[in-house]
């Protein structure tokens, strides 16, 4: 009997793995081939791309499409798989012999259990670095403007810098605004106002890390708020220390996407966003960092769902079962942004909208399962 349940085991392992792979090669391609490979092809026509880089391209971009592709593919591998084995009457002989229905299970179960490990590392390794090659194919990321508020014991603004411009570690037309401590109906007056041409990140006289500001005119500002001196200075260090790296930090991520940050970063912007008093990018970022250990997890709930869609009977349509199950794939990602604004504007709990998903999905397994009385 022993030896029944081991070559059980490797047979619907086998069978589920090789129709999962199948749909996730599907997947990929109907995915990359409309939109993408179109326009890439479009560039290496005009020039813009050699072939050899319109390939590499296309290799790059595969790891973004595997994020989604792994659970769709398991969720469309079990249901075919087990759509087939009901239709073939195997099923019927596996529950005759006495198997339960989650021992029939448990091969698949293994299966999504490596997948969802396969689609965790995906989304921390293999998506960043795969991004970063994009990015330094296509030649860099460029920062529209990026404003940093340094801010007293007593949440009182200090200092604000306005980046216009960043570029491949090159700042441009930096504006640097230093408050006064009086107020005026509510607004804190300034004292001095700094306009730099251009400004990178570097160590200041003292040896501590700071960003330099190199041709600026320097404009001061008496308490009745008018200018008192103007002069040219080569060069000004702002920020220094650990204001100058938190700062730098959270500008280099905020011109990213969360996938092309690894989860260690992810998780340090984070915790920069929330010191800094930045709510609303705290709540979506940590919303995005929960997600990464959320989301893998629903390899496993789509491979039992997909199982428990393809059980049937043997006259049952199959596109019945199809068809719900691409309901659920839908369902799923076409909610995902909506719990994400709830999580950036403070309206559920960062854990709540990244864990709401998947506990959704848990309730329907087990609402179906009771359903068909298995």
């Amino acid at each position: 009997m022993k030896k029944l349940f081991t070559v059980y085991d490797r047979y619907i392992f086998m069978q589920v793995l090789v129709t999962t792979i199948v749909a996730i090669l599907l997947f990929t391609i109907v995915w990359i081939a409309p939109e993408m490979l179109l326009n890439t092809i479009k560039k290496v026509l005009a020039g813009e791309f050699g072939p050899k880089t319109g390939v590499l391209i296309l290799f790059y971009e595969i790891p973004k499409i595997l994020g989604k592709a792994f659970p769709v593919g398991l969720l469309l591998g079990s249901l075919f798989t087990f759509d087939k084995l009901s239709k073939d009457s195997e099923l019927t002989i596996f529950r005759a012999v006495g198997m339960s229905f989650w021992r029939i299970l448990a091969p698949v179960l293994v299966l999504s259990l490596i997948v969802t490990y396969l689609c965790f590392v995906t989304y921390d390794k293999l998506i960043p670095f795969s991004c970063q090659k994009l990015l330094d194919i296509r030649g860099g990321r460029t920062l529209t403007q990026y404003i940093y508020t340094k801010k007293d014991e007593n949440n009182n603004p200090k200092q604000a810098v306005v980046v216009s411009r960043y570029f491949n570690g090159e700042m441009s037309n930096v504006i640097v605004m230093n408050f006064s401590k009086q107020i005026f109906d509510d607004l804190h007056g300034l004292s001095n106002v700094l306009v730099a041409e251009t400004g990178h990140k570097g160590v200041s006289p003292n040896g501590l890390s700071s960003w330099v500001l190199e041709d600026v005119t320097s404009y001061d500002i008496s308490e009745e708020g008018i200018f008192k001196t103007i002069k040219k200075i080569d060069r000004v260090d702002i920020l220094e220390g650990e204001d100058s790296e938190n700062a730098y930090t959270i500008m280099i991520n905020s011109t990213k996407r969360d996938r092309d940050i690894n989860n260690k970063d992810l998780k340090h912007y984070v915790s920069l966003l929330k010191k800094e008093n930045l709510d609303e990018d705290y709540r979506l970022m940590l919303n995005k960092y929960l997600q990464r250990f959320f989301h893998p997890f629903v390899c496993v709930l789509l491979a039992v769902m997909g199982c428990l869609l393809g059980f049937s009977k043997p006259r049952e349509q199959r596109l019945i079962g199809f068809t719900i199950a691409i309901g659920c794939i839908f369902v799923y990602y076409i909610t995902l942004p909506f719990f994400d604004l709830l999580a950036e504007k403070g309206v559920l709990h960062p854990l709540i909208t990244a864990a709401f998903p998947p506990l959704a999905f848990l309730c329907a397994i087990i609402a179906f399962y009771k359903s068909r009385d298995l």
